[in-house]
């Protein structure tokens, strides 16, 4: 690797905090198992100058997915789940499952003519949403929008709607399209949590600690953090553009049903969105999934497992669903909650197929690419960020220099 190549991600990072696109980031590569560099650029609290550190830690959202995906494969590779199978026969609530029929919230539903797979919960196909976007939208999509808003609620306040009671009550609401018949990003990760618990015997968080973050030795990835720790946590902002100017707010009401301050441990433990930790932290996830389930001679996953990940396909129809939805994903398929790379010159930064990871809402970043024997995971605390563009310019930088 070019490693001098590498030092212009310096630049990418300062210009896009002096351009007030984030407050803060920082970004750890890792090659053939080893580091390759560490860069980071602004502020975790730009009021009191708090510099983004490697012990900074952020909320990582959606990036909460690959990890909830391992533990699902966990599970798989002990035969204790099987892809095929109806999520009722792990969670009965869901055998009379309803699917809406009509525009509007006032639309009516019917029952589904097919239950939703544990397969469908991987792959984003259950027909379950984030809420409506629009007042055209199908009445469970308005549905889910009052359930996101009544987690968000109970976090702040009461935090009794454990991950268990999340599913019972999602569980109520008719699903967007027939399981199985198309892709929309959802809450699928959050209702998978909810089957690991009943599968383990064990608090979603607890079955993670137990399996994937204490033999990694993941000590600041959590579902909240410590009083101890609260001081390292990195404030979220808001891009606010105004008189041709761009500026910084910081936000901090809930989301997805997940605390702004993250100081307590919540009820609902989000399969999809829950988890906290630190670059270097999330690395050491990143590590054992390049090397083939294993780091530091900690295994995780079987190298077999691994590949499947790496490999996985969604069906023709359900991926031109997925193309159609996620357009700046092109070149990529989604299975097993992460983008795995398929066709390479289709992507819109330089990749490898096979490539896989996942991004979140405040713009954290993984890339996974084991042919190559790279790890990329960047962190920042921008909302509505996902995949920046100052993520590109670093991937394709860093891709360059192979």
């Amino acid at each position: 690797m070019n490693i001098s190549h590498l030092n212009l991600i310096q630049d990418v990072l300062d210009r896009a905090v002096q351009a007030k696109k984030i407050a803060g980031v920082n970004l750890l590569v890792c090659k053939d198992d080893s580091e390759a560099g560490y860069w980071q650029s602004g502020f975790a609290d730009a009021e009191s100058g708090r510099a983004f550190s490697r012990d900074t830690i952020c909320r990582m959202y959606s990036m909460t997915k690959p990890v909830t995906s391992v533990a699902a494969m966990i599970l798989l590779e002990e035969g204790r789940i099987d892809l095929s199978e109806e999520l009722w026969r792990y969670l009965p609530e869901f055998k009379n499952l309803m699917i809406s029929d009509g525009e509007g919230r006032n639309s009516a539903s019917r029952p589904a003519s097919r239950p939703i797979l544990i397969q469908d919960l991987l792959n984003m196909t259950s027909g379950y949403t984030y809420g409506a976007w629009g007042e055209c939208c199908p009445s469970g999509e308005h549905l889910t929008s009052d359930l996101i808003n009544r987690l968000n609620e109970d976090v702040s306040g009461a935090n009794r709607i454990t991950t268990r009671e999340f599913a019972r009550m999602i569980s109520q609401i008719p699903v967007s399209f027939e399981p199985g018949t198309s892709y929309s990003y959802g809450l699928s990760a959050d209702i998978l949590g909810a089957v690991i618990e009943t599968v383990s015997g064990m608090k979603f968080s607890e079955f993670l600690k137990k399996r994937i973050f204490n033999p990694l030795g993941m000590d600041d990835t959590d579902f909240y953090v410590p009083a101890e720790k609260q001081s390292r946590l990195a404030k979220t902002y808001t891009c606010v553009e105004a008189d041709s100017a761009r500026h910084l707010e910081v936000f901090a009401s809930p989301h997805l049903g997940i605390s702004g301050e993250m100081r307590n441990p919540p009820a609902f433990e989000s399969g999809g969105a829950g988890l906290c930790s630190t670059v270097s932290d999330y690395m050491k996830f990143a590590r054992m999934l390049t090397n083939g389930g294993e780091s530091d001679g900690k295994r995780i996953l079987h190298k077999k497992t691994v590949d499947f990940l790496a490999t996985a396909r969604l069906r023709p129809p359900l991926q031109e669903a997925f193309d159609r939805n996620m357009e700046h994903l092109s070149g990529y398929t989604y299975c097993n909650l992460m983008r795995v790379a398929v066709e390479s010159g289709r992507c819109k930064a330089i990749t490898e197929n096979g490539e896989m990871g996942w991004d979140g809402w405040l713009g954290p970043y993984l890339s996974v690419d084991r042919r190559n024997s790279l790890a990329i995971v960047m962190t920042m605390q921008m909302t509505g960020a996902g995949t920046t563009d100052t993520t590109r310019k670093v991937k394709n930088i860093i891709y360059s220099a192979l």
